[in-house]
């Protein structure tokens, strides 16, 4: 669980970083999912953009993705959602984002 600091600062990491995935009308299928989980063992913190077709609020589709690749939710801003996993990985590699505890 992160805290408020540690949310901040990842935050302020995720400013720049563009969109990697989009989720619009075809919903949350496997494919999205495992997609997603791929991508988050290379890369800690990812952005996703919700398209205005989606049939699910940003909130709840945060919550669904966030529990099916077992990451956190940054931030819902709009239709932007930023999550954050740890990726033992990349810490192996020493590429790991060095959050404060």
């Amino acid at each position: 669980m992160l805290n408020s600091k540690q949310r901040a600062q990842l935050r302020s990491l995720a400013n720049s970083l563009e969109s990697q995935f989009q989720v619009g009308k075809g919903e949350i299928d496997e494919h999205v999912v495992t997609s997603l989980d791929e991508y988050m063992t290379t890369h800690e913190l990812v952005k996703i953009t919700i398209l205005k077709t989606a049939d699910e609020t940003p909130n709840e589709i945060a919550t669904r993705l966030a529990a099916a690749v077992s990451a956190e939710v940054v931030q819902v801003i709009g239709r932007k959602l930023v999550f954050y996993r740890y990726s033992p990985k990349l810490a192996k590699l020493g590429k790991s984002l060095t959050i404060r505890f």
